[in-house]
């Protein structure tokens, strides 16, 4: 894929992402910046965010060794991000730590140097997460992203040079 300039931003912007935000645990996996739309893998380890509220949700009863939770009363490291068709609202408003904190910020990291170099450019509202659940679907996802460039030209937003031209 070439990377147009704003493109360019938003892959140096993504690859800052684990050093930004290093009390978070995070890894970074396969990504890509396409023309209209990105897309990335990221895992988000345990850390001192997405431990347990109290002892009684614990695996374990000690929260200082920052078991998991196994109970809808814990954060995870999502913070319960809905990923249903009806978009959830919530209460509290902006969070930190979870990942669509680490969403916002790549978008703000990106669309601030596209205001200060007068670069016209948007992103959609929300994202799309997913939870990979298996090594099998792993590997899948690992393979779309890899392989999103050669489907470009199957796009309804692609544009080809002869679009331009009419």
């Amino acid at each position: 894929m070439q990377l147009s300039k704003i493109g360019a931003i938003a892959q140096s912007e993504w690859l800052k992402t684990a050093e930004l935000r290093n009390d978070m645990n995070i890894i970074l996996d396969e990504f890509i910046v396409m023309p209209n739309h990105f897309h990335c893998m990221i895992y988000i380890g345990n850390n001192q965010y997405n431990t347990c509220r109290d002892a009684m949700h614990c695996v374990s009863t000690n929260c200082r060794d920052a078991m998991p939770c196994v109970s809808t009363n814990c954060r995870d490291a999502t913070h319960c991000v809905s990923t249903a068709a009806k978009p959830y609202k919530n209460k509290f408003g902006a969070q930190s730590k979870n990942l669509s904190s680490i969403i916002r910020g790549f978008k703000i990291g990106v669309t601030s140097y596209a205001r200060k170099h007068t670069i016209y450019f948007a992103w959609q509202e929300r994202f799309h997460d997913r939870i990979i659940r298996d090594n099998t679907e792993l590997e899948n996802v690992r393979a779309y992203i890899y392989n999103n460039p050669q489907n470009w030209n199957k796009d309804e937003y692609y544009i080809t040079e002869n679009k331009l031209n009419n």
